[in-house]
């Protein structure tokens, strides 16, 4: 069980790699393979992190593709079944030819461990994960890539520094189930602070 939960890691940091790479090299397809190194590691960093954040907090944690239900505003207008976004990268660097790009496609899902009901809070009590438990996860998620932009820099390595920076800000969004929805609706301050940085670091990056 373990195994088949890592290996389908793994391929779902392979496929969104690939995914995100294709789309920011649409242009220049120079960058396509350093873009592919990147990403695998922007990505793993922040899976692993959320995975270790949600360790210490009793919990585990499972990343997936981002999918929706809605498709209006109305409760009624849904799909029968979730449509996976893992798409939409791509089709948005198509049509604007490159000129915008969407990095976010993953989410993330918790679930209390079985011990985290007797250790943490006595049996069958407040087992329930929080918004701020989530909220939290998501964060370290964040700032992981951010503190991974920074070594790059001082590296030299520049298309990573820009692409964990891009990566950061684009997790931060709150729509859906992205990961900034889980930060947003957990606290607006909080959400707002981390924005704030976050805007700070894509500025920096744009003139990079």
């Amino acid at each position: 069980m373990i195994k088949n939960n890592f290996l389908r890691e793994i391929l779902l940091i392979v496929l969104t790699t690939i995914i995100l790479a294709l789309s920011v090299s649409y242009k220049n397809t120079s960058i396509f393979y350093w873009a592919i190194l990147s990403f695998f590691i922007i990505l793993s960093l922040n899976i692993l992190t959320k995975r270790i954040v949600g360790y210490f907090f009793e919990t585990k944690v499972e990343t997936k593709f981002w999918s929706t239900y809605q498709y209006g505003f109305r409760q009624d207008f849904h799909f029968k079944r979730p449509l996976t976004m893992a798409w939409l990268p791509l089709v948005i660097t198509l049509i604007t030819n490159s000129i915008f790009w969407w990095l976010a496609i993953l989410e993330f899902d918790v679930a209390a461990k079985s011990e985290r009901v007797s250790r943490r809070h006595g049996l069958y009590r407040f087992t329930e994960v929080t918004e701020w438990h989530m909220a939290w996860i998501a964060i370290w998620g964040i700032t992981i890539n951010i503190a991974a932009a920074v070594i790059a820099y001082i590296l030299g390595f520049e298309l990573f520094t820009k692409l964990s920076i891009y990566y950061a800000f684009w997790s931060i969004i709150p729509l859906s189930s992205l990961d900034g929805s889980k930060v947003f609706f957990s606290s607006k301050i909080l959400w707002s602070t981390i924005f704030v940085i976050l805007l700070f670091f894509l500025g920096w990056a744009l003139i990079l």
